[in-house]
This record gives C-alpha cells, structure tokens and sequence, in this order.
C-alpha cells in the first residue's frame, strides 16, 4: 500500500471506500494458523513471567455483562478491580470494568479516583439491531453517566453484503456521541464480532473499515457468539493496526474478547502482540483483555509465584 495513504481518500464515496477494502492483501490462511501455533508455543520463565502476570492483570477489562446483574454485583467487580488480591497490595489494579449503560454510573461511583476506568457496551450490544438514534443514544447516556470508553458493535448484516459506506459512517456517528462538554471523547472500541465474519479477509477488511472511521481500539467478540477471541484472528488485527501505524503514524489498540480464560492463554497472547504488532503494544492503554474469568487464573499463578504454595480458586472471589 501506498505511504501516502490518507483516510478522506479512501471514505470519499461508497466506490472508493470498496475499492480501497478490495485492495488490501489477502490473508494468507495456512500461514496465519502456522504462526499463530508457533508462537503459542513461546513460554517463558521466572522474572519474565511475573512481569507478564502483572502486565495481563493490569490489561484486564473486568467485565460483567448479564441480564442478571445488580448495583451490588457491580460494586463488588469495581472493588475487586481495584485490589484483585487483598492479601497482597503489591498486586496491580485492573484496567476498567464493563458494564451496560445502566450501570455506569454504579461503577463510576465505586471506582472514583481509583485509576481504573469505566467502560460501557453500548449500541444494542450485543446484536446491533437498534435504529441508528437509539444506538446514539445508548452511547450518549454512557458517556453522560461518566463511561471512559465505549464498546460498540459493528452492523455484520451490513459488513456481509458489502455496504461498507454504511459501517463507517455508523461507526462515525457513534465516534461523535462520545464526545463530552470539555472537547474531549470517550475512547470507542469497535467490536467486529470475527466469530461472524466467516472468513480472514473479513477480519483485515473490518479492521481497516474500522481505524479507517475512527475507532480508538479494535475488538475480536461481545463474548456472546462462538468463536470469539482466537490466536489467529488476533494475529491479523494486529497485523492491520500495525500497518495502519506505519502508513498514517497513529497507533490504534486491540482487544481480544471471550474465551480467554488462563494465565498461559494471556501469557501466548502477549507473546503475539510483542512479535506481531511490536513492544509499544505492550501496555493496557494500547492491549486489553476482555474477560471475566481470567483473572483469577491470573491471581493463583501469581500467588504461586510469589509463596510457591499454589492458591486454589476459592482463594478468590468468583466474578
């Protein structure tokens, strides 16, 4: 691709925007898979792996997104966000928690001036099927309620049959809704939903689709739809924030979401981001993890280490 890149170009009209998608370079799907195999093989020990333990925890979206869920639950996920182990005060702070839009302000209040964030799913999560003004206002109601991030979805329908020009132009209009009073934004996550997105191709076209409009970080799943998070898929995001750095100079996150549940699934995955994207994605402003049950995994490999007694799952509470 050219180094002249420039996104105005390419979101000029509905042809240019499918001819600049069409363009990108296929994915390479045997290759894919084979690295990605490759590198979940990568381990490493000692120091190394405790830093690892602590960065994963501190990248961690501590998430609760049921239909089932009260104030008091999410009272309780903001505490534990704070100090995932009580025992140990030298244990890193979570990254945020999410929640749905009603539940914001819950959050907001328990985790006040603690550094962990507070972000919220938005846009009819998880299906995406609400009128455009309705999503606006899912997203206004968060960002007003005081959500420092926001995780949309995109519309698959729309991506599947090829009306591109509509996915940007929702994802920008969603952008705009995060803006508050004070000039700034809520940072957006745009979910692409890769468990529905049939092929790898997809994947890339959906990213690029996606920083192309605006998108703060690129996320793999809502967690609701099977396969979610997967090394391969994530490999490719990474692939495209990457390339999207070295053609326009600004560098977009990425989320993996669902299905991420142990110390060595975090640990393969920053395996990746390090080898794949490089080094300056290795912090929780630029990575996160989308998860509910991985850190306690998290907390009972970093336990060990520290006492080398290995703490059972009851030592911590459950999410």
């Amino acid at each position: 691709m050219s180094t002249t890149f420039q996104a105005d170009d390419v979101t000029a009209s509905e042809a240019s925007l499918r001819r600049f998608l069409a363009g990108l370079p296929g994915v390479d799907q045997v290759g894919v898979e084979a690295r990605a195999a490759t590198l979940s093989t990568r381990s490493i020990k000692t120091t190394a792996k405790a830093y690892a333990l602590d960065l994963a925890i501190r990248m961690v979206d501590l998430t609760t997104l049921e239909g089932q869920d009260t104030a008091g639950k999410v009272r309780a996920l903001a505490s534990k966000a704070i100090r995932p182990d009580p025992a140990d005060p030298t244990c890193p702070s979570a990254a945020t928690v999410c929640v749905y839009p009603d539940m914001v302000d819950t959050a907001v209040r328990t985790l006040r001036g603690s550094g962990v964030g507070v972000a919220s799913v938005a846009t009819a999560f998880p299906s995406g099927r609400a009128a455009l003004d309705i999503k606006l206002a899912d997203t206004a109601d968060a960002v007003e309620a005081g959500a420092s991030e926001i995780d949309m979805v995109i519309d698959r329908g729309a991506f599947l049959t090829g009306r591109y020009q509509a996915v940007h132009d929702e994802i920008v209009a969603i952008k705009n809704a995060c803006a508050r009073p004070d000039g700034t934004h809520a940072h957006l996550k745009v979910i692409l939903e890769t468990g529905e997105l049939q092929t790898y191709d997809n994947v890339r076209r959906a990213s690029w689709l996606a920083m192309v409009a605006g998108a703060d970080f690129i996320k793999t799943s809502t967690g609701k739809v099977q396969p979610a998070a997967t090394l391969p898929v994530t490999l490719v995001m990474l692939e495209a924030v990457r390339d999207f750095r070295e053609q326009t100079g600004t560098m977009i996150g990425v989320k993996p979401a669902g299905g991420i549940r142990t110390a060595k699934d975090a640990i393969r995955y920053l395996v990746m981001v390090n080898e794949v994207a490089g080094p300056d994605w290795l912090d929780p402003q630029w990575f996160r993890f989308g998860a509910s049950t991985l850190l306690n995994d998290l907390l009972m490999q970093r336990s060990r280490m520290r006492t080398r007694v290995y703490a059972g799952p009851d030592y911590f509470t459950l999410d």
